[in-house]
């Protein structure tokens, strides 16, 4: 019976999360952290170094406080992996993945 019980719990958890939609905020966030990756693998694939990335990146002007310190972390996250795939693989991944981890946090 407890077996039971657990199993509905966790279906029960699962469907409520699963039900409830993103926000329009969670989607822009994902997209611009999206560009910003690809961005940034863009610039890695170029040639250039994460020195020249950070300096680029301070004469940005971004529109909610939080972005630059996103785009910092998101550049150095980029330039510390080893893959060599194309910007715009980067992008789709990214979206994917940050879509996926916004629905979970719900």
């Amino acid at each position: 019976m407890r077996k039971v019980w657990i199993t509905l719990a966790l279906t029960g958890i699962a469907f409520t999360a699963e039900a409830r939609p993103l926000k329009d905020s969670d989607r822009y966030m994902c997209s611009w952290g999206a560009g910003t990756a690809a961005k940034a693998q863009e610039l890695k694939l170029a040639g250039v170094s994460l020195y020249a990335a950070r300096q680029k990146l301070q004469t940005y002007k971004f529109t909610k406080p939080w972005m630059r310190m996103m785009a910092m972390g998101i550049t150095e996250q980029t330039y510390d992996s080893g893959s060599r795939i194309k910007p715009a693989a980067v992008r789709e991944v990214f979206y994917g993945d940050c879509l996926k981890y916004r629905v979970a946090g719900r």
